[in-house]
């Protein structure tokens, strides 16, 4: 997977580097800003089981 996505993106080394980094920033804040709230949500660590009375 990552040999293809490799392949498919234009430009020299440094180019594809600056791109991949990009790419991977934008997944990480996509990740910080919707999906791990939305999940927090869904886990509800208050109703943990554990050293309850």
């Amino acid at each position: 997977m990552y040999a293809a996505l490799w392949r498919i993106l234009p430009g020299p080394v440094w180019v594809r580097v600056l791109i991949l980094i990009l790419l991977a920033a934008v997944v990480i804040a996509a990740l910080v800003q919707w999906v791990f709230p939305w999940a927090a949500d869904l886990l509800l660590p208050q109703d943990s089981s554990v050293g309850g009375p």
